[in-house]
């Protein structure tokens, strides 16, 4: 399985410009091509000289090749693309937790940016940047016409510097215009709570590199500030995470599965795309690393178990939520989560640029396929939010994503209704779940208080079953 773990041990999203991902790297790149269709090589050719000659303006050769790439990927799906040099090597630091720029996952729809999720503790998390937010204008660059990675890269700069973002939000008269100051951005990917006495909440914002040993460190704090005693139940909080990292994912599984138990696996059109990732050490530790799941204490793989999921909930978080779910682990209770389920192979290119392809669809243990329709929660739990007059509420997924891969197992899935929010038909306030300076959860979170409220019913069953 050593083999293996090389194929999964740097597959991640790119942070910011990645719109849930899970990424994979091509551990064989060199297979036998396909026979070229020759005959629309020429006319390639052809326009290709006919613009070298005939456009109004010289332009260079690099510039045709690279967009016509663009095209080719970007054409296939929401998540298949063309990295330069540049990019290529943001990706490759994103997984680290540190990296510049404005803390939003985002994607393209219509020509587009829209954002998939804003990251806790940045900048675009402080100034109100919201999932479904749709940006138009860059400064006074606008969006349209711009390739993702083109609007990524004008979005990054110098920590310190502002740009201002032109958005579209649902329920707003007139775009809303933000100026937001780029950082650098560093991210906890696992904060955690003692609630109450005996009950635990830990938040994983995504799935990072070394996000399976925090939440271990998190699980052994909270045992010891229930005064070293066992919990009597955990709440696992996925809400608004995008993804990350998929042998992380494994590993966060793993904390509270039976070990060797399947956790996902992925179907493609090669070998490489295949793959059956247990809870296992080699499917998420490289071979010299400690197995930091062996640490935890005995009660994890037992105690009363809730998951917290929404639409903001993506990739890794799905899978996460789906392998629980699946061997009867955990509740998993909210609204249904984004449906992105496809995996994203890196090929390194000789010139140091890379192409970012989907190979393969992700499965959960029962062999649900959650593209284009996500995790259905055991018990639905809506927000509670308060907005103003009728405005409908937003949100996106990755049926919403033009040219997102269908579901095939059950046709295109139906997409979820907007709800009207009839909570307050006044001026907008305060949302009841925002964060006061130091919280992890909010007290007034509806969602989080449904979950506390079946955990100790579960906590109670379990004692009598005891």
């Amino acid at each position: 399985m050593t083999s293996k773990f090389k194929q999964i041990g740097l597959i991640g999203i790119g942070v910011v410009f990645g719109a849930a991902l899970t990424l994979n790297y091509s551990a064989n790149a060199e297979r036998e091509p396909e026979p070229l269709p020759i005959e629309d090589l020429r006319a390639f050719s052809e326009i290709f000289g006919k613009i070298k000659s005939d456009y109004v303006e010289p332009v260079e050769d690099k510039k045709l090749i690279t967009e016509a790439i663009n095209g080719m990927l970007t054409g296939l799906d929401p998540h298949s693309s063309y990295l330069d040099s540049e990019a290529f090597k943001e990706l490759q630091v994103g997984t680290q937790g540190e990296f510049g720029g404005l803390g939003i996952e985002v994607g393209m729809e219509d020509g587009f940016v829209k954002v998939v999720s804003p990251i806790e503790d940045t900048p675009a998390f402080k100034a109100g940047i919201k999932s479904g937010d749709l940006v138009i204008k860059l400064d006074d660059s606008p969006v349209k016409g711009m390739t993702l990675n083109d609007a990524v890269k004008k979005m990054r700069g110098k920590p310190g510097t502002d740009i201002t973002l032109t958005v579209v939000r649902k329920g707003e008269a007139k775009p809303l215009v933000i100026t937001l100051t780029r950082a650098v951005i560093k991210i906890k990917s696992v904060k955690h709570k003692l609630v109450e006495p005996h009950f635990g909440y830990v938040r994983i914002t995504q799935f990072q590199e070394h996000t399976g040993e925090n939440l271990v460190g998190a699980i052994k704090d909270l045992q010891e500030q229930n005064k070293a005693t066992p919990l009597k139940g955990l709440v696992l909080d996925l809400r608004n995470d995008p993804g990350g990292l998929l042998n992380t994912a494994v590993a966060v599984s793993g904390a509270f599965l039976k070990g060797g138990e399947l956790v996902v696996y992925t179907d493609g059109r090669t070998e490489d795309a295949r793959m059956r990732l247990t809870n296992s050490r080699e499917n998420y530790l490289r071979p010299a690393e400690s197995d930091y799941l062996k640490s935890l204490p005995t009660w994890v793989k037992t105690v009363p178990l809730v998951v917290l999921v929404n639409g903001g909930s993506a990739s890794a978080s799905e899978i996460v939520a789906g392998a629980l779910q699946d061997h009867k682990r955990a509740l998993v209770v909210g609204t249904q989560t984004f449906g992105k389920g496809s995996v994203q192979t890196i090929i390194p290119l000789n010139n140091g640029t890379a192409i970012k392809l989907t190979t393969a669809r992700y499965y959960t243990p029962s062999g649900r396929s959650i593209q284009a329709k996500g995790i259905t929660p055991d018990i639905v739990a809506e927000e509670a939010t308060i907005s103003s007059g009728d405005t409908p509420k937003l949100e996106v997924r990755e049926a919403d994503l033009d040219k997102h891969l269908t579901n095939t197992q059950d046709g295109e899935a139906e997409k979820p209704k907007s709800k009207e929010d009839k909570s307050d038909k006044g001026a907008a306030k305060k949302d009841p779940k925002a964060l006061e300076p130091g919280e992890v959860v909010s007290k007034n979170d509806y969602q989080f208080n449904q979950a506390l409220v079946l955990l100790k019913g579960l906590s109670l069953l379990q004692n009598r079953k005891d």
